[in-house]
C-alpha cells in the first residue's frame, strides 16, 4: 500500500520531467503550472496526514454497540487486550 501512495506522489513529477525533456522549447501555461503545483502540495499533505493518523493501538480490540435488556444502548468502544 505504501508503494502505491509513493507512486501516486511521484507520478506528477515524473510526467512533468518527461514532458520537459521531450518538449523543452514549449513551456506550459502559467495556470497549468500553478494548478499542478497546488495539486501536488495537496497530495503531499494528504499523504502525510493519512500516514500519521492511525486507528487504534495494536493492543486494543473493537467492542461493537450493545443493546441492554432495559433498552439502553451501550456505544461502541475499544478495550485493551490483556497480555
Amino acid at each position: 500500500m505504501r508503494f502505491a501512495e509513493i507512486a501516486l506522489l511521484v507520478l506528477p513529477f515524473a510526467v512533468f520531467v518527461a514532458w520537459r525533456l521531450l518538449a523543452p522549447t514549449a513551456g506550459p501555461p502559467r495556470v497549468l503550472v500553478i494548478g499542478v503545483s497546488g495539486a501536488v502540495v495537496v497530495m503531499t499533505v494528504l499523504l502525510l496526514v493519512l500516514w500519521y493518523s492511525e486507528a487504534e493501538a495494536p493492543a486494543t480490540r473493537y467492542v461493537p454497540a450493545q443493546l441492554l435488556e432495559n433498552g439502553q444502548i451501550v456505544p461502541p468502544r475499544e478495550e485493551q487486550v490483556p497480555r
